[in-house]
């Protein structure tokens, strides 16, 4: 059996891939966007989204499922459009969409990718 694990730490792992498939450690908005409404922390999520995704062999188009957390229900219209235009057509993984407390008091959005890595 082979795991592979991306930039370890004590407490986590921004990635670990197991047969083909590559599970992603929460990502919030990168401090430039920290403090800025839901649009703005969502394309910068997503962003670091698609960097880690690069890094470990992967893309958009091979998203398995995402979960959302969301600190306001009242946000959630803005950052589907965002989402939207993020996610290439025909290529939607499942989703899930749910309120939750967050890691720090100015984060609206996080996010948890499974995705498919070419072996």
């Amino acid at each position: 059996m082979s795991i592979q694990r991306h930039d370890t730490k004590a407490r986590m792992s921004r990635a670990v891939i197991h047969q083909g498939v590559a599970y992603l450690c929460g990502q919030v908005a990168g401090p430039e966007a920290r403090h800025g409404d839901i649009k703005a922390q969502t394309e910068s999520m997503l962003a670091r989204v698609d960097a880690l995704l690069k890094e470990i062999g992967s893309s958009r188009e091979q998203l398995l499922s995402a979960t959302i957390y969301l600190k306001d229900d009242g946000d959630f219209a803005a950052m589907n459009e965002v989402w939207d235009a993020w996610v290439p057509d025909g290529y939607a993984p499942a989703r899930t969409c749910v309120c939750a407390p967050m890691p720090a008091d100015e984060l609206k959005v996080e996010i948890t990718v499974t995705t498919a890595v070419d072996a």
